[in-house]
């Protein structure tokens, strides 16, 4: 589609202009033409209503880019603009005098099409299930900051900042991942602003946290420059809040501009200070200045999203290195289950795999979630098959004595399953709707509800095995689960 408005000029008029002087016929389709079309001498770029259409394509040309990229909602000023614009065009395309010719029906005919492409796609976009589904996961997390952090600092109050609200945001983050964009350059925008703001607020709030425990600020009677970096620090601290805002859409006065001058200031207020001689204070200053650092970093997010390379992902260096090791994993795995189908232990390519983890530990995400993701689900890919060999290496040197606990007995017995079933799920390459993805997620449940069903009759052997063994299961679970969500990049 946004391919198209580039090339709209022939497009629009079927043929290139030639010089400004005559329609040329280039190509075979070209020259195959309506038999009354043939009868008719080309018209020359100077008609009235040709001049109206190539006015008309001139709008169109420059109006194309901004639907195209556009990555907001239907209620959003652009949006609306852009409608309108386009909604114009298309009247005045359809005013055009064609004066009852075929050639000038065809060209007002193609641009009125070129017009409803563009209000069609940007329509599509702006109202599509996964841009939805972003906006919903947005005004969550919006939600979720203004009540825990934003709105208690506003009120004078201290913001409920602990592992809980982390770990909310990273769930809401594992969330937007996972929506489908389709390929849409304008979906891929919006998740990834979406992604960029709060991975910045999640940031920005575990940086924060372990700087609680601190016993600062310091006292004004250390030294005379203590009370400045003091105050300095209660600036910080409502920058921070204003950051959060700014990056959740909560502020509507302040901007990154105007932030980004205060936290300056602040950093040259704290580099005029007299610190020599006491390493306590310089200490101190170090780190205000380093949070300041921290929340500069933030405040670049304005235009965040504009560079295509930011997300679409398809030519990314990262990604490439992490499909890479996905290529290899999936033919080390490929080879693992060859030969555990054999009854053949021999092949255990276990430091192989390990050197994968390490490789995929050196990847620079450059702090992009979707490469982060990216990097996790490889990660979990290579995890897989070590925990299938290491189930099966310990399955096979497993000597149980007759003295050893029905219960945990029992528990070996449906770990030896999961092994099995383990080995299905490494192998599986099809979606949620086949008939063996439902086979393999009921067995595996009916293989927790057996350990659940297992007493260990207050074995602590026992006890341990069966809650590693439930975690196994939970974990084979859930790769099954993600192997089969159609995730993207």
């Amino acid at each position: 589609m946004c391919a198209n408005v580039f090339g709209v000029l022939k497009s629009l008029f079927g043929k290139p202009f030639d010089g400004g002087k005559r329609m040329d016929h280039g190509g075979p389709q070209d020259q195959q033409q309506h038999p009354m079309e043939q009868q008719q001498q080309p018209y020359h770029p100077q008609h009235p209503a040709m001049m109206r259409l190539y006015e008309v394509q001139k709008e169109v040309s420059s109006l194309g880019p901004q639907v195209c990229t556009f990555s907001g909602l239907q209620n959003d000023r652009e949006y609306k603009r852009m409608e309108r614009e386009l909604t114009q065009l298309l009247l005045q395309v359809d005013q055009v005098d064609t004066e009852g010719k075929l050639e000038l029906q065809g060209a007002r005919k193609r641009a009125a099409q070129e017009v409803e492409g563009l209000l069609r796609y940007l329509e599509e976009n702006a109202s599509h299930p996964s841009r939805l589904a972003i906006e919903e996961l947005s005004i969550a997390a919006r939600q979720l900051v203004d009540e825990r952090v934003v709105a208690p600092q506003r009120a004078g109050g201290v913001a409920e900042i602990n592992d809980e609200l982390v770990d909310a945001l990273q769930e809401l983050i594992l969330r937007l991942t996972q929506i489908k964009t389709e390929g849409r350059v304008p979906l891929r925008k919006a998740r990834y602003r979406a992604l960029t703001r709060l991975c910045a607020v999640q940031d920005v709030l575990e940086g924060r946290t372990p700087q609680q425990t601190l016993s600062l600020p310091l006292s004004g009677d250390t030294h005379e420059a203590v009370n400045c970096i003091n105050q300095v620090m209660v600036k910080v601290s409502m920058a921070r809040s204003q950051l959060l805002a700014l990056l959740m859409g909560l502020s509507g006065r302040d901007s990154c501009a105007h932030l980004s001058r205060i936290l300056t200031e602040l950093q040259v207020e704290l580099d005029a200070l007299d610190v020599s001689g006491n390493a306590t204070i310089r200490n101190y200053r170090k780190q205000v200045v380093e949070e300041i650092n921290g929340l500069l970093k933030h405040l670049d997010l304005e235009g965040e999203g504009d560079d295509t390379r930011r997300y679409d992902l398809a030519q990314n260096n990262s990604i490439r290195e992490i499909e890479a090791v996905r290529a290899h994993v999936s033919h080390l795995r490929e080879g693992v289950l060859r030969y555990c189908l054999m009854g053949d232990l021999s092949f255990r390519p276990k430091a192989e795999l390990q050197s994968l983890l390490t490789h995929l530990d050196q990847v620079d995400t450059a702090k992009n979630p979707c490469i982060r993701e990216a990097r996790r689900r490889a990660v979990v890919e290579v995890q897989a098959v070590i925990t299938f060999l290491d189930l099966r290496e310990a399955l096979a040197s497993r000597h149980p004595g007759p003295d050893e606990h029905p219960s945990h007995r029992a528990v070996w017995l449906v770990l030896g399953s999961l092994s099995d079933l383990q080995a299905q799920v490494l192998g599986f390459d099809g979606k949620r709707a086949d008939k063996s993805y439902i086979i393999l997620e009921e067995m595996l449940t009916k293989q927790l509800l057996a350990l659940d069903a297992v007493d260990p009759q207050g074995d602590e052997s026992t006890k341990a095995a069966r809650k590693q063994a439930v975690k196994f299961a939970q974990n084979i679970l859930n790769y099954l689960d993600m192997k089969t969500d159609e995730w993207e990049y």
